[in-house]
């Protein structure tokens, strides 16, 4: 059946000191949790599931590496708290991305995934990091992917840097989540479509002061910032499949003719593939695969790659 989830992102820019000179300690703490108080307040009306924020979130970019430590230990979990309170009021998740000290004094670049209830339900250590984020800010690299469970579906997590290797990217192929948060510094280009794609996942990005966008399996944007608003948020529908076009052009006209508007199908253009969504609440698209011997794009391309090695078929 539909599995809709009502998703934002929000591509704000770092906060910056105001004119009048650097905040330090717990007056650049209680400035951030401000700024963040109103960069939330713009999607809460639109009572999201959940909410995606940049990486390094609550970050100044004028700090020296000195006051930035500084600062990060005088917030300690002041603004992590602060997400939860926000979550726990509004009855949604947010995935807040923010540099965090171990109690073993080391350092990891995380996203920690908020429940409805407050609680952190998971967190995701960046795995590739730059070089210089472990040279000059003692950051770790996180050597897992975990897949995180939420009510709604499951979701992976990236950042930033880690959108450019394969390696991760593998790992959630293999894992299949429903949805992939990336909160970044750098927007990524046509990798994002592509990890959304490969992954057969919804992809979530929010890119600090660029453009942050909600991506379908089949690389469409369903729903971005602009140059005037920072956050967007659309509803996704999780219970969908991507299926090639090859053997199907007159099962899916034979689909929509029988369900109409209870069905989705989405067109790309230019891939050979669709996304199907059963958009009502007693159809699933698994069904409907079944009913109309669709197969999805995993099992055609399984079936073209043993077409491919075995040995009847290949020049000697």
């Amino acid at each position: 059946m539909a599995s809709f989830v009502r998703v934002s992102t929000i591509g704000a820019a770092p906060l910056r000191f105001a004119p009048e000179g650097a905040v330090y300690g717990q007056e650049a703490v209680d400035a951030m949790i401000a700024h963040w108080q109103t960069k939330l307040g713009q999607v809460l009306p639109d009572r999201p599931d959940l909410i995606v924020v940049p990486e390094a979130c609550d970050r100044f970019p004028e700090h020296s590496m000195e006051d930035r430590l500084d600062y990060y230990r005088v917030r300690k979990d002041q603004v992590r708290t602060f997400f939860a309170g926000v979550a726990e009021k509004n009855g949604c998740y947010i995935a807040y991305s923010a540099a965090r000290e171990l109690e073993d004094g080391t350092w990891r670049n995380s996203t920690q995934i908020i429940d409805r209830s407050g609680n952190v339900s998971g967190i995701y250590n960046k795995n590739h990091v730059v070089i210089e984020e472990t040279t000059q800010a003692g950051i770790l690299c996180g050597k897992d992917a975990p897949v995180f469970q939420c009510d709604f579906g499951t979701v992976a997590c990236a950042i930033c840097f880690d959108l450019n290797f394969d390696e991760l990217r593998l790992k959630y192929v293999q894992a299949r989540p429903d949805l992939i948060l990336f909160s970044s510094m750098y927007h990524g280009g046509l990798m994002q479509a592509y990890w959304a794609y490969s992954c057969r996942a919804h992809f979530v990005g929010a890119i600090a002061g660029d453009q942050s966008a909600i991506i379908s399996p089949v690389g469409e944007c369903i729903a971005s910032t602009t140059n005037y608003f920072d956050f967007t948020t659309a509803t996704v529908n999780l219970d969908c499949r991507v299926v090639h076009l090859d053997h199907h052009w007159d099962k899916l006209g034979a689909m929509r003719d029988k369900y109409g508007s209870k069905v989705r199908v989405s067109d790309p253009g230019h891939l050979g593939c669709v996304l199907i969504s059963a958009e009502a609440e007693d159809l699933t698209v698994k069904g409907l695969l079944d009913e109309f011997e669709i197969a999805t794009w995993d099992e055609y391309m399984a079936r073209s790659l043993a077409h491919h090695h075995d040995p009847a078929n290949v020049e000697a």
